[in-house]
């Protein structure tokens, strides 16, 4: 009984961070987006050019990586703990 109580809180946390996780890859490819098209209204000064378009691209490029780590099903924060049950499972 107590195991069905902890795969079904597990299923519950691992939709929850579904959702969280494609909800973040939406606001950094959409804040990569705003950047560059100069939503936020920086002055003209090529300083401000520059680091805008800089800023977009590491927006973008970080956006695409969460995007590949959620499709692939990357996790780096539960991943130690798994190998660690995975062990002594062995062992």
């Amino acid at each position: 009984m107590k195991r069905k109580q902890i795969m079904n809180g597990s299923v519950i946390f691992r939709i929850v961070r579904m959702i969280f996780g494609v909800l973040m890859v939406v606001v950094y490819i959409g804040m990569a987006i705003a950047i560059a098209c100069n939503y936020f209204d920086w002055s003209n000064v090529p300083v401000w050019k520059i680091a805008r378009w800089c800023l977009a691209i590491v927006f973008f490029a970080y956006g695409i990586y969460r995007a590949y780590r959620q499709i692939k099903g990357i996790d780096y924060y539960r991943l130690d703990r798994f190998k660690k049950e995975e062990d002594e499972t062995k062992a």
